[in-house]
């Protein structure tokens, strides 16, 4: 039975957002060779305002969030996927053929622990005297989010 053509859009600022060009990307079912989606293709004016987005999202909400609220925020993701979990299973299987039931017992678990485990792991950042570098002060080394990271996946 073949399915609708789905047409994506981008997730920029936390929103679904057109892209600013007009290429679109087929995404084939490789099981049963069918087109079943389209997505964007990204222009560089798409980078930029994912960037921007991001680096906004950075400057308000991250950077001063403390480790507790960075857990949370991890847990809840961990959360969502689990609760969406057959759904993003099936979308997975047509994406790259994989049978739906070895989706959803090997892919979606893992995914949701790792977010679990990184949730458990930002509440447990620690600082270490990293000796006297001045008279009268003491240096500490920490770990602390930079700020924005790109990917971009085919």
């Amino acid at each position: 039975m073949k399915t609708a053509l789905r047409r994506h859009q981008m997730f920029i600022g936390g929103q679904w957002v057109d892209s600013t060009g007009n290429d679109v990307q087929e995404v084939k079912n490789p099981a049963l060779g069918e087109v079943i989606a389209t997505v964007p293709k990204g222009t560089a004016e798409d980078v930029d305002r994912a960037v921007k987005a991001a680096r906004k999202a950075y400057d308000e909400v991250w950077s001063d969030s403390t480790p507790r609220e960075r857990s949370e925020m991890l847990l809840k993701l961990a959360t969502v996927i689990e609760e969406h979990g057959d759904e993003l299973a099936r979308i997975e299987s047509e994406n790259v053929g994989k049978p739906l039931g070895v989706t959803i017992s090997d892919e979606i678990p893992p995914i949701a622990d790792c977010f679990r485990f990184f949730a458990g792991a930002a509440r447990a950042l620690e600082g270490r005297a990293a000796g006297e570098y001045m008279k009268g002060f003491t240096s500490i080394l920490r770990r602390e989010s930079l700020g924005v990271v790109g990917s971009i996946a085919p």
